[in-house]
C-alpha cells in the first residue's frame, strides 16, 4: 500500500532515519511544499474585471470561479444556461451549466462534475477550460459542433465548493468537504464515497477523522443529495457521465466496489483505450485504462459506480496527471498540456457518441451500410431486368 504524508522540513532527517531503521521503502516526491505553494502567490491574485482577462492557465479562488460563472452565462445566452443544482453545508450555492444548441426535441446528456475532493484543483481547472472549449471554440472542432445539435453538456464547475475554499484558505491538500461530526471533533466527508451504490462497504471508513470518511448514511451530504437528485431525473437521457479527478493518468471504469465487470465493460474499455491513445498524441503522456478495482484500489459510495448503478451507457472517473511528482500539488505551468491532452481524449468519448447514436439516424451511412445497402440495390436491378 501506497501512502503519502506532508512532514515538517525540520523534521524530515529524522523521519528519513527512523524509516530507514524500520526497512521501510520510501520516496521524497516534493522537497518542499510549501515553497511550490508560494510559487502560485494564491493569496496575490487579483479578482479579473472581464471574461477577455480571464487567465485558464491559472488556479482560480472561488471568488473569482463565481464571478466567471456569471460571465460566462452572460457572455453566451443562445448557447448556455446556468441553472442551480444545490447548497453546500455552509450554504454556498452550486451551479451546473447547461450547454448546447437550442432545440424543439429533447436532447441527450453529457454530464461531466469537476472538485468533488478539495484538493485536486487540476480537475477544476480543466473543467472551466472544457466549458471554453464549448462555447468558444466549437465553430473549429466539427465533433464538438456536431455534439451541441444532438446533447446537452450538464457541467458542474466545482461541486465541493466549501472544501475548495477551505483549501484556498487553510490546509491546500484537504479533500473532504466541510461538514462537521462527532460533535464539531472532526470535519468533512469524502464525497466520493457517500453516493448510493454500496455505500461504506469497502474502500471507506465509518471514522470521521479519516479521509475517506463515508459520511453519516447514503448520500448524507446535501452535496451529493443535489447530484444524486439532479441525475435521477433525467437518468433517461444521460449517454456519459464523467467525473474529473487527480491525480494517476487513469481512465476508470467501474467498478470500485466489486472484481467483477460492469454490464457494458468491453465497450467501455474500447472507448477509454481510444481516448488515452487520443490523449498520448499530444503530449506524449500515458493513460492506464481498466476498473478501478483493478487497476487502482476497492472503494465503495463512488459517483462513477452509482452512475452506472442506474443503467447508464458510459461511466468514468478521469485521473489527470501526474503520476506522483507534484501530486495534488500539480504547477500551474501543467495546466495548459493537461487540459489540452484530456480534451482531445474527452472529444474521442463525444465522437463515439455521435457515430453511435446520431450520425445513423440523420442518414449518414457507415462504410458498411452503403456496400450493403449497394448490394441490394444491385440484386433489386437484376432481378427487375430478368
Amino acid at each position: 500500500m501506497e501512502v503519502h504524508v506532508r512532514v515538517p522540513a525540520s523534521l524530515l532527517d529524522e523521519v528519513k532515519g527512523s524509516l530507514l531503521q524500520k526497512d521501510i521503502a520510501f520516496a521524497v516526491m516534493i522537497n518542499d511544499v510549501q515553497a511550490l505553494i508560494d510559487k502560485s502567490n494564491i493569496n496575490e491574485r487579483s479578482v479579473q474585471t472581464s471574461l477577455s482577462s480571464f487567465d485558464y492557465t491559472k488556479y482560480h479562488p472561488m471568488n473569482e470561479i463565481y464571478t466567471w460563472i456569471d460571465q460566462i452565462k452572460d457572455a453566451h445566452p443562445d448557447l448556455v444556461t446556468l441553472n442551480y443544482l444545490g447548497s453546500t453545508y455552509e450554504t454556498r450555492p452550486i451551479y451546473y451549466f447547461k450547454i448546447g444548441f437550442p432545440s424543439d426535441k429533447k436532447k441527450k446528456i453529457f454530464w461531466m462534475d469537476c472538485g468533488i475532493h478539495a484538493r485536486e484543483w487540476i480537475s477544476v481547472a480543466f473543467c472551466q477550460w472544457f466549458i471554453r472549449e464549448l462555447v468558444e471554440r466549437y465553430n473549429s472542432n466539427n465533433v464538438i459542433n456536431e455534439a451541441l445539435e444532438n446533447i446537452d453538456f450538464y457541467i458542474v464547475p466545482v461541486l465541493n465548493i466549501d472544501g475548495y475554499v477551505y483549501s484556498w484558505t487553510t490546509d491546500r491538500f484537504w479533500r473532504k468537504s466541510r461538514s462537521p461530526h462527532n460533535n464539531k471533533t472532526c470535519y468533512g466527508v469524502d464525497l466520493n464515497r457517500n453516493f448510493d451504490s454500496n455505500w461504506c462497504t469497502i474502500g471507506a471508513s465509518s471514522d470521521c477523522n479519516s479521509i475517506t470518511f463515508c459520511g453519516t448514511g447514503p448520500a448524507s451530504e446535501p452535496e451529493v443529495r443535489a447530484v444524486q437528485q439532479l441525475v435521477s431525473s433525467v437518468k433517461s437521457d444521460i449517454l456519459c457521465f464523467l467525473t474529473m479527478h487527480s491525480y494517476g493518468q487513469l481512465i476508470l471504469l467501474p467498478y470500485g466496489y466489486t472484481k467483477d465487470p460492469s454490464v457494458n465493460h468491453e465497450e467501455m474499455l474500447t472507448v477509454g483505450q481510444k481516448a488515452a491513445a487520443r490523449l498520448a498524441q499530444i503530449s506524449g503522456t500515458q493513460y492506464r485504462v481498466g476498473s478501478a478495482s483493478h487497476i487502482l484500489y476497492s472503494n465503495s459510495g463512488s459517483s462513477r459506480d452509482w452512475a452506472t448503478d442506474l443503467g447508464f451507457p458510459f461511466s468514468f472517473t478521469f485521473e489527470l496527471r501526474d503520476n506522483g511528482t507534484y501530486g495534488f500539488a500539480l504547477p500551474e505551468g501543467q495546466i495548459k498540456p493537461t487540459c489540452e491532452e484530456t480534451t482531445a481524449a474527452i472529444v474521442s468519448i463525444i465522437e463515439y457518441l455521435n457515430e453511435k447514436h446520431f450520425n445513423n439516424a440523420s442518414g449518414n451511412f457507415s462504410g458498411t451500410q452503403w456496400i450493403n445497402l449497394s448490394f441490394s440495390v444491385l440484386i433489386g436491378i437484376y432481378y427487375s431486368l430478368f
